[in-house]
């Protein structure tokens, strides 16, 4: 049973404001008998410090409030000890809550944490740098770092900049050395999952799992406009794997190589990488909460309940925030 916890919160993270969520987590938490003590984050890697620090002291529960970026920075800081991440998602995409079945209610997400169930996960790492959900090169890393540029976060924010990066991107060359075997691809996308989507309900590799010890490699290949706009829509409704121009690979590890360094992303936040990336699979280095019960992905069927929820939910909320 939790008593204590310490919540992280990036209060620049994602669309939501934290002024009223902040208190509302606190008094949920409170009535639930959680004493919890707020650490809010100051600059970039700063979650991680804290994250630390939290193991450092013994704290058993760390809870983060934000975006991807910074869940990724605070599980950075668990991996590897006994201290469990609860996520409370409030930011554009909230890829990893999504791929645990954690709703985007703030109420509903505390509810997961107070069932105190946790699995342990897995994570990926790429040239030695973590990532909990994906990790890109091509197409999506050139969207990623685009809107590194931009001030303003939200779905509209990324689709502006994916449609004017999408008219102008030029795929590169890839080789890839995965199971023994190596690949030559001219490729629009490369993207190692150790959970199932980008975000936002977008799945990249439907089935990927983070608890199997390895990480679903999808390739997209390079072809017209049309048919990888199609890719998109496939992403949306689960079925990419009935895509011919997408392949996935399940793996411990591989490099990828390429003719010279250039974008890349790790949970949406862009970085710079060389020419060879190595990815590799973590295997059940972190502890998470997660809801009690595992749904089954079915393609069409599940991005499209989720997606009604999402709906719902976000309408009751904006409803509360205007009283």
């Amino acid at each position: 049973m939790i008593t204590h916890c310490r919540l992280i919160v990036n209060p620049a993270s994602g669309t939501v404001s934290k002024h009223s969520m902040i208190p509302f987590i606190l008094k949920r938490l409170a009535r639930l008998g959680i004493e919890c003590e707020l650490c809010p984050t100051r600059a970039p890697g700063h979650a991680t410090e804290l994250a630390r620090q939290a193991v450092a002291d013994g704290v058993k529960t760390v809870i983060v409030c934000g975006g991807d970026g910074t869940v990724n920075e605070t599980a950075a800081g668990l991996v590897g000890s006994d201290t469990a991440l609860g996520i409370i998602p409030a930011g554009s995409g909230n890829g990893l809550a999504r791929h645990l079945g954690i709703p985007i209610d703030t109420d509903l997400a505390i509810r997961v944490i107070a069932a105190d169930n946790v699995i342990r996960a897995d994570y990926g790492t790429a040239n030695g740098r973590p990532f909990f959900c994906t990790f890109g090169v091509g197409f999506d890393a050139a969207v990623s770092e685009r809107c590194t540029r931009q001030r303003r976060r939200g779905i509209m924010m990324y689709l502006k900049n994916g449609i004017n990066e999408f008219i102008k991107f030029s795929p590169e060359e890839y080789t890839i050395e995965v199971n023994g075997k190596i690949i030559t691809e001219r490729a629009f996308l490369v993207v190692a999952c150790n959970a199932s989507q980008y975000g936002n309900n977008a799945y990249v590799a439907p089935h990927a799992s983070i608890t199997d010890g390895e990480l679903d490699l999808t390739i997209v290949h390079a072809d017209n406009l049309i048919s990888q706009a199609i890719i998109g829509i496939d992403m949306l409704m689960g079925i990419i794997g009935h895509n011919t121009l997408a392949d996935t690979i399940r793996c411990k590890s591989a490099t990828i190589r390429r003719e010279t360094p250039g974008a890349a992303h790790l949970d949406g936040d862009a970085v710079t990488l060389p020419e060879e990336i190595t990815i590799t699979c973590q295997q059940s280095q972190i502890n998470l909460y997660a809801p009690t019960r595992d749904t089954q992905f079915r393609p069409l069927i599940t991005p499209l309940l989720l997606g009604w929820r999402d709906t719902i939910l976000t309408a009751a909320r904006l409803l509360h925030l205007r009283r």
